[in-house]
């Protein structure tokens, strides 16, 4: 790492990165950036240009960043629920800013996501609600939903939850493009793995099937007990049907796992590669500091497979991992989201082989969130959570 002059962010020799927001910064829509910037998504526009959809896990009571007055839910008689999304639309070679605004807003911590091959970002509600009280105010909807959010959006969309995708405590999604099905992840110590079959390939408001993955023979991947599961050994993967995926008592994991879905300690990253996807536990394995996942998808020729990829056996090596990409040369780069009385979040490398290296260091005490390439494999764009810092990371990708 050399050391960065303006303490943000330390990289390898040859990396240089470029601020591109930071909270509270007047957007062209004359609000400001909100804070809590997490998952992140970079998807090409039809002009050229590109755009980051960028998340904001805040909660009800929080700042929005500027006044909304449209928005999926509110407090009763107060604003506008202040999670959502911006967008921050770059000139795709120069970098020159060009557009940033809200696109999304009334929902409550939105986590991560994933883009699609059509072109929008899926933002994932990490948070599981009913109308009820939340201090001395109701919410007049429930929550726990993913949204859609076109990447080509010039303003506040018009919020519309993807029910049939299932509500619970969402964290992240990625599309395999040969076959359309999303694959989604759940923050929770006795989360599961679920497979969405949309009715029509690209258009996931026209509903679908919910599934849970059961790998045969382990019904438990987080290797707390007992080392189960072996790195590098490959399982073959089953897919078990849920009904009732609107969860009113927030127990779709409980009742997937009773059928025999296999148990992931906190499902967060999850990031498709070229014929496999990537899935991060952020606190499996035998030390509990991380675990990543290689889901093979047999596409309708064979049975998909996983694999355990990768499972940290110091804090050195990997210390809760969170949202995660493939890099331009087939690497992994993984974000840490610890927090200990020492916060020191670091951006992890990890290769084809698994073997864990460190990319960069964050000098904020703040968690890492959000990585993405640009569509041309020049940029990595990452997130300091809080107070929302953006950068563009650019280097010799391929070294």
């Amino acid at each position: 790492m050399v050391p960065d002059p303006f303490g943000l962010l330390d990289l390898p020799e040859g990396f240089s990165y470029r601020l591109l927001s930071s909270f509270d910064d007047v957007m062209s829509d004359g609000r400001t950036v909100p804070d809590a910037a997490d998952g992140m998504g970079c998807l090409p526009l039809p002009s050229g240009d590109i755009a980051l959809v960028r998340n904001h896990e805040l909660r009800p009571g929080q700042g929005t960043g500027g006044n909304l007055v449209d928005g999926y839910d509110r407090l009763a008689g107060q604003a506008v629920l202040p999670g959502g999304t911006t967008h921050i639309v770059l000139d795709a070679r120069t970098l020159e800013k060009k557009r940033e605004f809200r696109s999304l807003a009334g929902t409550i911590r939105n986590c991560s996501g994933g883009v699609t091959p059509w072109g929008s970002w899926l933002t994932c509600e990490e948070f599981v609600s009913e109308p009820q009280h939340i201090g001395p105010d109701r919410l007049a909807k429930d929550h726990g939903w993913i949204f859609e959010i076109p990447a080509d959006a010039t303003g506040l969309i018009n919020p519309e939850p993807l029910k049939a995708m299932g509500r619970f405590n969402h964290e992240a999604a990625c599309v395999d493009p040969q076959t359309g099905l999303v694959y989604l992840t759940e923050d929770r110590d006795d989360s599961v793995v679920y497979r969405f079959i949309p009715d029509v390939a690209g258009d996931l408001a026209k509903g679908g099937r919910l599934e849970a993955m059961r790998i045969v023979g382990l019904p438990d991947t987080r290797n707390w007990e007992s080392a189960t599961m072996e790195v590098g050994k490959r399982y073959k993967v089953e897919w078990i049907p849920l009904d009732d995926v609107d969860s009113p008592q927030d127990d779709l994991r409980m009742r997937a796992a009773a059928q025999g879905g296999s148990l992931v300690a906190r499902g967060e990253g999850i990031h498709m590669g070229t014929d496999e996807l990537f899935i991060c536990s952020t606190s499996g394995g035998a030390k509990k500091l991380g675990q990543i996942f290689k889901l093979v998808p047999g596409r309708e020729k064979k049975a998909d497979e996983v694999e355990l990829f990768f499972e940290s056996e110091s804090e050195d090596q990997f210390n809760y991992g969170d949202n995660l990409t493939v890099g331009p040369n087939g690497h992994l780069i993984v974000c840490e989201d610890q927090y200990t009385q020492v916060v020191d979040n670091r951006l992890i490398g990890i290769t084809p082989q698994g073997e864990p290296y460190v990319f960069g260091r964050l000098n904020m005490q703040t968690e890492l969130a959000g990585g993405c390439f640009s569509p041309d494999g020049k940029w990595f764009f990452v997130n300091a959570y809080s107070p929302t810092r953006t950068v563009a990371i650019t280097g010799p990708w391929a070294a």
